[in-house]
């Protein structure tokens, strides 16, 4: 399939940002590709922080500010003025929508993405299908297909109808919150024909496991990764402020390094372990870090030697830093599919990290990577180690990723989607 059939059609993807969070990253990246490809393709976004001509923010910022804390205000009350859980869920009931913004009016095909916080909900979609788009919903968590959760954990009230929310005060009720936003979502679907992307095989498999989604078209295609701008060696000193006296470089990165669902403590666990028990190791082994910590006392406990970075906005710099290490750590609690280990594996580092979800996508157990025990912080310390003695080409680790995640084939195989409708 090439991009001539689609060649007069035009594209909007619609996220919560351009370049903000893992979800904006690589919607931002899917626009580049299907861009290189030929295709006219945009973005609308709640919050535009790029100079990117090709993204436009829809709404004043008075309105934006408004929903947003319009639909934080309602879950709150929801969650009993308790703020735990505040960003955990969402529920689209307070929403700008993005019907009225002259790309979304011109499009023949809108892609959703993450659309939370204030930028849409069930009633905005159906305008969308009112107004006769053809609509594709890439899914980077499980939001579409639960209640009002992000991520359902152990929870499987999804494959269900939700209610009994673990999220609410009091653990919800059989009528609570969530239950009423799956019927608004059931409603939704049995009347707008959506397209489902998952970005992973375990969110595919989860999607198709639950209620709302299982009859419907359901596929994955990966998120789209520029692999040729990552090379395997660093060529420079691209700031000595990033530059180590220590051989053995292990490297973690998120938007929010203190986010929960992160698991920061199990790499700091593994860390101490190594430091505590294995000094050799420890005295040519540093960790750096980045991403926003809220509170950076959490890493006072990390005795293995190590350097917070904070977020990093250049890719130069973040491309140097993979290049340089000999690991890369994800010790998430779920990943639907994680940029960092794909990141890090195109510039030759070793991946070592949980799986039992999309990042079982990205890494083969003892030949790309190491997959340690789920919430086991002594096996993600075994993991490092055998990272650091591993015999793995970088430039085969590079390979590896290309062949799955390179833009041009993502773009192609979104291409071959967009085509199909």
């Amino acid at each position: 399939m090439t991009a001539n059939a689609l060649r007069n059609k035009k594209i909007v993807l619609v996220t919560h940002s351009d370049v903000l969070g893992g979800a904006a990253i690589v919607t931002f990246r899917l626009m580049q590709a299907l861009r290189r490809e030929g295709l006219d393709a945009r973005m609308v976004v709640y919050t535009k922080r790029s100079a990117e001509e090709n993204v436009s923010d829809v709404g004043s910022r008075f309105r934006r500010g408004m929903v947003f804390c319009l639909e934080r205000l309602h879950i709150l009350s929801h969650l009993g003025f308790n703020r735990k859980n505040l960003f955990l869920v969402s529920t689209g009931n307070f929403a700008i929508g993005v019907h009225n913004h002259p790309w979304v009016k011109e499009a023949d095909i809108v892609c959703l993405n993450w659309i939370n916080q204030g930028l849409m909900g069930t009633g905005s979609i159906r305008k969308l299908h009112e107004m006769g788009k053809k609509l594709v919903w890439t899914l980077h968590d499980m939001w579409a297909f639960t209640g009002i959760c992000h991520h359902a954990y152990e929870c499987d009230y999804y494959t269900d109808k939700c209610g009994n929310c673990m999220f609410l005060n009091g653990g919800g009720s059989p009528d609570d919150l969530s239950h009423r936003m799956w019927l608004k979502k059931r409603e939704l679907y049995s009347k707008v024909p959506i397209t489902f992307v998952a970005v992973s095989h375990w969110l595919e498999k989860r999607a198709r496991e639950s209620s709302l989604l299982r009859s419907l078209p359901v596929m994955t295609i990966y998120n789209a990764f520029p692999v040729e701008q990552f090379y395997t060696s660093p060529a420079r000193h691209i700031d000595s402020l990033l530059t180590t006296s220590k051989p053995n470089l292990l490297l973690m990165g998120a938007a929010r390094l203190d986010d929960p669902i992160k698991g920061l403590e199990y790499t700091i666990d593994a860390c101490n372990y190594i430091f505590d028990n294995y000094p050799e190791i420890a005295s040519s082994t540093a960790i750096y870090l980045f991403g926003e910590i809220r509170n950076p006392e959490l890493l006072d406990r990390l005795r293995l030697s190590h350097r917070w970075l904070g977020r990093i906005n250049d890719f130069k710099i973040l491309a140097y830093l993979y290049a340089s290490a000999k690991v890369v750590i994800s010790t998430s609690l779920y990943e639907s599919l994680s940029g960092t280990l794909i990141e890090g594996q195109a510039a030759g580092a070793i991946p070592v990290t949980f799986g039992g979800d999309g990042r079982n996508d990205i890494v083969e157990h003892l030949k790309t990577g190491y997959i340690a025990r789920y919430k086991d912080s002594r096996d993600i310390a075994e993991g490092i180690m055998w990272a650091l003695k591993a015999d793995i080409s970088r430039d085969y680790l590079h390979r590896t990723v290309e062949e799955r995640f390179g833009s041009k084939s993502i773009a192609n195989k979104y291409i071959e989607l967009f085509e199909s409708l």
